[in-house]
């Protein structure tokens, strides 16, 4: 039973409750959130028609997933709790490429693409060549590292936001390293972008007087045998909200120079026009065994 003024009661019981939890950290894990949350709605005198109202944004959020849209990735991301969940993961080594946060739009399964090919399918963007080697934390060249790679087209739009006017796959590829741990392929200098206002998430960024727009960028997933993965992004340096990133996610090491390039031997190597854009990019993963 329960009479006390300020709840602490309720809270003794919920949190007894879990003592039987099988699972350590699972136990560790919903002791901490009733006892936080608990704590949450009392310091903040936490009204009845308050707790209504977010039960009722929490589940317009989950009514707004879709296949193609992950509303409470979003809502993780644009309160930081996704790259505050990425930073308490654990330091990398020195020298190591930093990671930053998944995103909300990793929900289709990238095509395999051969190394120099062009994941801009539209062609609505300015071209650029994006190449790089994968590495060990020691500078050895990892032979066969796979990279999963994702964009918006030059507009600011992913495929799974317009499958009307963007075939499945656009700005999507798996490239597998070469046998010195190189990767290159054709693209289109990425556009900032909002990220989706027109469901609960947007609501509170209004609510809240916070723009939605997140600076231009590419994903990167790379993974090679022993080693530890890494999700990452390359930003263009220069970009609009580097500053102001609605997610949090911008890390200063992994700006990068979208160079204007003018060499045509190069340019015909890559099979894009003269001049064009490009980036370099390696990334150097944390070795395990």
């Amino acid at each position: 039973m329960t009479d006390d003024v300020n709840g602490t009661g309720v809270t003794k019981e919920a949190v007894a409750s879990l003592a039987a939890t099988a699972d350590p950290r699972l136990r560790e894990l919903l002791t901490g959130l009733v006892r936080h949350l608990h704590d949450f709605a009392r310091e903040t005198r936490l009204t009845q028609a308050e707790w209504e109202q977010a039960i009722g944004f929490l589940t317009a959020t989950g009514q707004a997933c879709t296949d193609t849209r992950q509303e409470f990735i979003l809502l993780s991301d644009v309160l930081g709790v996704s790259m505050l969940v990425e930073t308490l993961g654990g330091e990398r080594p020195p020298g190591t490429t930093e990671s930053t946060v998944l995103g909300p739009f990793h929900l289709t399964e990238s095509p395999p693409r051969a190394l120099g090919d062009d994941i801009d399918l539209v062609g609505n963007g300015e071209p650029c060549v994006i190449s790089g080697r994968v590495l060990s934390e020691d500078g050895t060249p990892l032979p066969g590292a796979v990279l999963d790679v994702w964009q918006a087209d030059g507009a600011g739009h992913y495929d799974v936001q317009q499958p009307e006017s963007q075939p499945p796959g656009n700005g999507r590829g798996v490239f597998t390293a070469d046998d010195k741990g190189r990767f290159w392929f054709r693209t289109c200098v990425p556009a900032p972008y909002p990220i989706p206002t027109d469901g609960p998430v947007g609501e509170l960024l209004r609510a809240t007087g916070r723009h939605p727009y997140r600076p231009a960028h590419i994903h990167f997933i790379a993974t090679a045998p022993g080693h530890t993965p890494v999700t990452t992004h390359i930003f263009v340096a220069g970009s609009d909200y580097l500053d102001s990133d609605a997610v949090f996610a911008v890390k200063q090491s992994l700006v990068q120079d979208f160079t204007d390039t003018d060499d045509p031997a190069l340019a015909g190597e890559f099979g894009v026009p003269n001049p064009f854009r490009h980036a370099r990019f390696d990334l150097v993963l944390e070795q395990t065994s």
